[in-house]
C-alpha cells in the first residue's frame, strides 16, 4: 500500500464507495441495463470519486491505491451492476501499461489526464480472428517518417464509443519469429476535441446478451495515422509484453467482478428466500434451498480470499500469474454458479426482467470467457504448478 494510505484510509474509501453504490448505482441498474442506456451521469460521479485514477500513482494525479483495495472496490461495485466496473477497469488496464512501460514523457502526458477522466481509455486487443491467441492479430502498423499508419479491425472493445483513447496492439513486423517479437502497442487518441471520431477510425456498437449499457464496439482503422512517439516505450517489438504484463491486473479485476456477481446473486437469493413462501413457510426453511445458500456463501468467501492472496503478491511486485489465474478461474466460476443457483431459487420469477437476478445470470457468462477463458486459466495454473515444483 502507498505510504500515504493505511487501513483506516481504506475503510473510509470503501465506505464512500458503498454509500455511492447503494444510493446512485443500485436503484437505476436494472432499468438502464434493460434499456441498454449508457450511464453518463454515473461516469461524472466516477470522475469525482477519483476511480479513473484508482491505481495511478499519486505523483501523476491518481489515488495510488494498492490492488488489495482496488479489487475490493471492484467487487462492491459489481455486486450492484457489473457494467459500471468495466468503465474504469478497462481504462485502468491501459493506464497501468503506460505507468509500467511508457517513457517518462508518455507518463507525464497521459496519466494525469487519465486520472481525472479527461482521457478515458481502453485496450484494443481482440480481433475477429484473434482472442486468447493474441499473437494471431492482423492489425498492421507501418512506419512512415515520423508516423505510423494503422490498418486493421478490433472487436469487443470496451470504452471505445464514449471514451477517447485506446492502447492498440498491432503487428509492426508480421514476419517475425517467434511471432510476439513483431508486435507493438500504441497509445491512440480516437476522438477530436469535440468528441468526433478522427479520420480513419470507424466504430460500431455491438448488441449483447449481457454486460449491457457499457459501450462495447467493433472498430476499424483505415490508414489511421499516429505519431511515432505514441509507441509505448518508443521501442518496437514490445507490444506483446506490454499486454501480457498487464494481464495479472486484468485477471485480478475480472476475478473481483466474479466475486461481486457471486455476492450480489447471493444477497438477492438470501432476501428472496425469506420473502417467498411455499407449503406454509419461507423457502429458506426448506433444506433444498439451504443447501444452495450454504454452497453459494462458501464460494463467495473463498473467491475473496483467493483474490486477496493474488493482490498481496501483485502489490509486493512478485510474479503472480499462478495466483491471479486461480483467482480469476475460481471467482468467475463462483459468479456463474451463484447466478444460476439464484435463478433456481427465484423460480419462475427469475425469467422476468423486473427481477435483478436474470441480469446477474446474463453478466456472469462473460466472466468465464473474458480475460482468458477459464479453460486457458486451468492450463496456466497447471503449467505454473509444474514450473514451480520441478523435480
Amino acid at each position: 500500500m502507498s505510504s500515504n494510505w493505511n487501513s483506516e484510509d481504506e475503510k473510509i474509501i470503501l465506505d464512500t464507495i458503498d454509500k455511492w453504490v447503494e444510493k446512485e448505482v443500485r436503484p437505476i441498474a436494472n432499468q438502464m441495463d434493460n434499456d441498454d442506456e449508457y450511464p453518463h451521469a454515473l461516469v461524472e460521479q466516477i470522475k469525482e470519486l477519483g476511480l479513473f485514477g484508482a491505481i495511478i500513482k499519486e505523483e501523476y494525479g491518481g489515488l495510488g491505491l494498492p490492488a488489495t483495495t482496488y479489487t475490493k472496490i471492484v467487487t462492491k461495485v459489481t455486486s450492484a451492476w457489473m457494467a459500471i466496473s468495466g468503465i474504469f477497469n478497462s481504462h485502468l488496464i491501459m493506464a497501468s501499461a503506460i505507468q509500467r512501460d511508457g517513457t517518462e514523457a508518455q507518463k507525464q502526458y497521459w496519466l494525469p489526464k487519465m486520472a481525472t477522466g479527461e482521457l478515458r481509455g481502453g485496450v484494443g486487443l481482440t480481433e475477429p480472428n484473434a482472442g486468447t491467441d493474441l499473437q494471431a492479430i492482423r492489425t498492421r502498423a507501418v512506419k512512415d517518417g515520423d508516423e505510423y499508419v494503422l490498418n486493421g479491425a478490433k472487436t469487443w472493445i470496451t470504452n471505445s464509443l464514449y471514451g477517447n483513447c485506446l492502447m492498440v496492439l498491432t503487428k509492426t513486423d508480421p514476419d517475425a519469429q517467434p511471432r510476439y517479437k513483431g508486435m507493438s502497442a500504441f497509445l491512440v487518441k480516437t476522438k477530436d476535441d469535440n468528441g468526433q471520431p478522427l479520420p480513419g477510425f470507424g466504430i460500431k456498437k455491438m448488441k449483447k446478451m449481457g454486460y449491457r449499457s457499457i459501450d462495447t464496439c467493433e472498430l476499424t482503422f483505415e490508414d489511421f495515422r499516429v505519431s511515432a512517439d505514441t509507441l509505448i516505450g518508443e521501442v518496437e517489438g514490445k507490444g506483446f509484453f506490454n499486454t501480457v504484463n498487464g494481464l495479472e491486473l486484468g485477471r485480478l479485476n475480472v476475478a473481483a467482478r466474479g466475486a461481486g456477481v457471486a455476492q450480489g446473486a447471493l444477497d438477492l437469493a438470501v432476501r428472496y428466500a425469506q420473502e417467498r413462501e411455499t407449503f406454509g413457510k419461507p423457502i429458506c426453511e426448506h433444506q433444498a434451498i439451504q443447501l444452495k445458500l450454504g454452497e453459494m456463501a462458501c464460494r463467495v468467501e473463498a473467491s475473496k480470499l483467493l483474490i486477496e492472496q493474488a493482490a498481496i503478491k501483485y502489490d509486493s511486485g512478485e510474479r503472480c500469474d499462478l495466483e491471479a489465474g486461480m483467482a480469476k478461474y475460481f471467482a468467475t466460476e463462483a459468479g456463474q454458479f451463484c447466478a444460476e443457483e439464484g435463478m433456481r431459487i427465484f423460480g419462475g420469477y427469475s425469467l422476468s426482467v423486473e427481477y435483478d437476478i436474470e441480469r446477474y445470470y446474463r453478466d456472469s457468462m462473460l466472466l468465464v470467457i473474458g480475460e482468458g477463458t477459464n479453460e486457458m486459466q486451468r492450463i496456466i495454473i497447471a503449467k505454473q504448478l509444474v514450473e514451480r515444483n520441478k523435480i
